[in-house]
C-alpha cells in the first residue's frame, strides 16, 4: 500500500506541474565570456529584429530589411557588437536607422534609433 501511495503521488507531481520551456530567442542566450562569431550575432539579430516588428515596436515595413553593417565598438562595459539595419523606406528620417546592441557573447543589450 506504501509503495502505492508513493508511486500515485509522485505521477501526480509529474502530471500536474508545468513543463519548463525556453521562450522565443532562447538560442540566442549565450553563457560565459567566449566572444560570439559575428554570423550568430547577425542571426539574433533578425530575430530581434522579427520579434520587434511583431509586438508593433517596429513598423512592418522593417521586416524585409536586412542589416547595413557589423561591427566590434567599445561600449560602456567593454566590447559589444553592434548592428545596423538602414530603412530609406520610412517617413520620419529619424528613424531610419535601426542600431542593436550585443555583448561580446552574443546577448542582446538594446535596439534604438540613436546609435548610443
Amino acid at each position: 500500500m506504501k509503495h502505492l501511495i508513493a508511486f500515485v503521488s509522485i505521477a501526480a507531481t509529474f502530471n500536474l506541474t508545468a513543463p519548463a520551456f525556453a521562450g522565443e530567442g532562447s538560442s540566442c542566450h549565450f553563457h560565459g565570456t567566449k566572444p560570439a562569431a559575428a554570423s550568430s550575432v547577425l542571426g539574433c539579430a533578425d530575430q530581434r529584429k522579427l520579434s520587434l516588428v511583431k509586438t508593433g515596436k517596429l513598423d512592418a515595413s522593417w521586416q524585409a530589411v536586412q542589416k547595413d553593417a557589423i561591427e566590434l565598438v567599445n561600449g560602456s562595459k567593454g566590447k559589444e557588437w553592434k548592428v545596423v539595419y538602414k530603412n530609406p523606406g520610412v517617413t520620419d528620417q529619424s528613424k531610419a536607422t535601426l542600431y542593436m546592441f550585443f555583448t561580446h557573447p552574443g546577448n542582446f543589450v538594446a535596439a534604438n534609433f540613436t546609435g548610443q
